[in-house]
């Protein structure tokens, strides 16, 4: 997509077709989004894919904060995102050092990643199975906090502990760190 543009008010020609080694566009007139190295990282290291879709959907996004890979439950899920979706260290949004971690940590079982802080890359052979693994990876998202709120008061403690931490670690990181 391109950069800067509400979705809303897009239309097919606003869309931009770039290279793989990001030079320079080939279609399109608008400037293509500063995510575009990611998405190359991503289609090179799955070459049986031909969609990557990058969102800052609410609950998967609200897990990367956990900075934590996350353990799928149910079978449906498990055939949409394998056993567990990996969670990539935190590195800035459009820079070279997100997209080459992001594109290390996928591979042919490798179908979803949670970006830590944030947001998702989710695969496909189609926009229609991209698209559903990222429907997928929200479910599973909201299935870990669903069931972390239904705990034990003993579980309850630990889920409300590690949110705290997972917040104070957040809030005194410094701007720009890898951690």
């Amino acid at each position: 997509t391109p950069s800067a543009t509400d979705y809303y008010a897009m239309s097919p020609a606003d869309v931009c077709i770039v290279r793989f080694d990001g030079a320079r566009p080939i279609a399109g007139e608008r400037k293509p989004s500063v995510e575009s190295g990611l998405h190359a990282q991503v289609l090179c290291a799955r070459p049986d894919c031909s969609v990557s879709i990058h969102t800052h959907q609410p609950i998967a996004s609200a897990y990367t904060l956990l900075a934590a890979a996350l353990a799928v439950k149910g079978n449906s899920l498990r055939l949409m995102l394998g056993a567990e979706v990996p969670c990539v260290a935190y590195a800035p949004s459009g820079t070279g050092m997100l997209a080459r971690k992001v594109g290390k940590i996928f591979n042919a079982t490798t179908h979803a990643c949670l970006m830590r802080n944030h947001g998702v890359v989710c695969v496909g052979t189609s926009i229609d199975e991209a698209v559903s693994r990222v429907a997928a990876l929200e479910s599973a998202c909201a299935d870990f906090f669903r069931s972390n709120q239904v705990a034990s008061p003993p579980e309850r403690e630990q889920t409300g502990t590690l949110i705290r931490q997972t917040l104070q670690a957040v809030a005194n990181q410094p701007l720009g760190s890898s951690r």
